[in-house]
């Protein structure tokens, strides 16, 4: 018998590939893939970037209402001296202005401050044993006298500290002994040394003050104003309604602060890199930003009723929303979008019931 071989089955593999409509789409799906990573990457930096500028912003914000808390909860709680704070007459502690909305005019802009207070301040001429006081004259300011100023838009502050009256009673002379003011001598009308400290214009180098120093180098917009024991917020430190003819805290009557409840600080906060834009632009850019920024006394519905709590810094964060959209100014100046992004509102109130 023949056996016939079991016949030779041949199978042919056939070989697989991609046509190029498959490449095609796949070339297409993973760089929709890369772009959307890509995407995400770009956003969650961008948001780290910001998130990181508000930090700093936010850190600067406190490190400065932390150190006015110590100086107001130090402020002499007295109505026999004086203090050099926004009011109805005899103030001209704004700088070198804004006019909401106009631009500088020359005779508004960022408060300033002087007060009496028991805390350490610097010895002009140096520490005498036995002749200085426990006060020192404490006062804020943003320097607006000249641009070429390494302190120029930012928050200063001086902290100097006093002699007791009976050791030099001159305090008209610009020496290194400071006795404290009272009244009828006020800050603002005693002349030299005091000029320095209240003064915020380079005419006659009276805003020149070497106990000056720069506390908020981001801060380059300052407001203050009052809450009142009954609630009402204002620009003048006793009710209008209860001392209609009041010009100041001792004319005609002496009232001090008897009426405050709180100061409310209100600071614009711009980041390291925001600024450094802007004065590329121009070294006065900042201030002219600043002075579209509402003062308390001429903001929308001024006087005792109208103003409310919050009023003005929403006021001021909605000029730095246009500004970040448009990159102008609302005088019509330009001002890079990305700079004023930086540009953070802050306020607090700091409690005065105890006065």
């Amino acid at each position: 018998m023949i056996k016939r071989p079991f016949p030779v089955v041949t199978t042919r593999r056939a070989r697989g590939g991609f046509t190029l409509a498959e490449l095609l789409v796949s070339v297409f799906v993973v760089t929709i893939i890369i772009l959307m990573v890509t995407q995400l990457m770009t956003s969650a930096t961008a948001i780290t970037r910001t998130g990181n500028k508000h930090i700093d912003t936010d850190t600067e914000a406190r490190t400065v209402f932390d150190r006015m808390a110590l100086d107001f909860a130090q402020m002499l709680n007295r109505t026999d001296v004086d203090y050099y704070i926004k009011q109805r007459s005899g103030y001209n502690g704004h700088g070198n202005g804004h006019g909401w909305g106009r631009g500088r005019n020359g005779d508004l802009g960022s408060d300033q401050l002087a007060f009496f207070t028991q805390v350490p301040g610097y010895y002009p001429g140096g520490y005498v044993s036995g002749q200085q006081s426990s006060i020192s004259l404490v006062a804020y300011r943003v320097n607006e006298s000249n641009s070429s100023n390494p302190a120029y838009t930012k928050l200063e502050r001086m902290a100097k500290g006093l002699v007791w009256n009976a050791v030099d009673t001159n305090t008209n002379q610009n020496t290194a002994k400071y006795p404290i003011v009272f009244l009828p001598q006020t800050i603002a009308g005693i002349g030299r040394p005091w000029a320095p400290a209240i003064n915020n214009d380079n005419n006659a180098n009276n805003s020149i003050d070497a106990d000056y120093e720069i506390i908020g180098p981001g801060v380059f917009r300052f407001e203050y104003y009052y809450l009142l024991k009954n609630g009402r917020v204002t620009d003048w430190p006793w009710d209008r309604f209860d001392f209609p003819d009041q010009l100041t805290i001792s004319n005609p009557q002496q009232i001090g602060l008897t009426q405050l409840e709180a100061i409310a600080v209100s600071i614009a906060v711009i980041d390291p890199a925001g600024r450094a834009l802007i004065n590329a632009v121009s070294p006065d850019r900042l201030l002219d930003l600043a002075a579209d920024m509402a003062d308390f006394k001429n903001a929308n519905g001024r006087g005792n009723a109208g103003q409310k709590i919050g009023d003005l810094e929403y006021q001021w964060k909605t000029v730095v929303e246009s500004i970040a959209q448009t990159g102008l100014t609302p005088s019509g100046l330009p001002v890079p979008p990305e700079a004023a992004k930086t540009i953070r509102i802050y306020n607090r109130y700091f409690d005065l019931k105890t006065l």
